[in-house]
């Protein structure tokens, strides 16, 4: 880090902790404000794919038949190459783990149960922490790492399906 950028960092910190310390609260600051904003983006965002979740439920409870009228484009990678695009399966993991065929939607597509996994526990987590003002620290923090799992699923389930199906000839429909 720069100089000037680390005496910004330092500043700041100082400043949170004066008025902490006025507010005489005594909670300790042991994790950055970067990490902490990452954090509260992303439970944010979070929260916001939760209520519109919950919108799309009650219109697909108000309209039961509403999904079935509405047609997805067909994938143009596929069209192109002929291959399975990397997403390939994914709406239809989706729509099984909905219904609650978990093992459907792990041969659909194995991301999204993973990408739920990863996202409900970070939601619950958070928002116990946060429901507790902090004094509970459970919330479940931001690592480079889940990111790198979800690309190593990603491309072996790019991998295997264009393989098994070029080779086997095995339909993933």
């Amino acid at each position: 880090m720069q100089k000037k950028q680390r005496k910004k960092y330092r500043k700041r910190y100082r400043k949170k902790c004066m008025d902490n310390q006025n507010k005489k609260n005594t909670e300790n600051y042991d994790v950055s404000d970067t990490q902490r904003t990452i954090e509260t983006t992303f439970y944010y965002i979070g929260a916001a794919v939760f209520f519109v979740s919950l919108i799309l439920a009650a219109i697909a409870a108000t309209y039961p038949n509403i999904w079935q009228r509405i047609r997805l484009p067909p994938c143009l990678f596929h069209l192109i190459t002929g291959y399975f695009c990397p997403g390939c399966g994914g709406t239809r993991a989706v729509r099984a783990l909905l219904h609650g065929h978990l093992l459907q939607s792990i041969y659909y597509h194995p991301l999204v149960v993973y990408a739920a996994v990863v996202y409900l526990t970070f939601m619950l987590t958070q928002t116990v922490e946060r429901l507790s003002q902090h004094r509970v620290s459970i919330g479940m923090k931001y690592h480079n790492l889940y990111v790198w799992i979800a690309l190593a699923i990603l491309a072996v389930n790019f991998a295997l399906k264009n393989i098994l199906h070029f080779t086997v000839g095995f339909v993933f429909y």
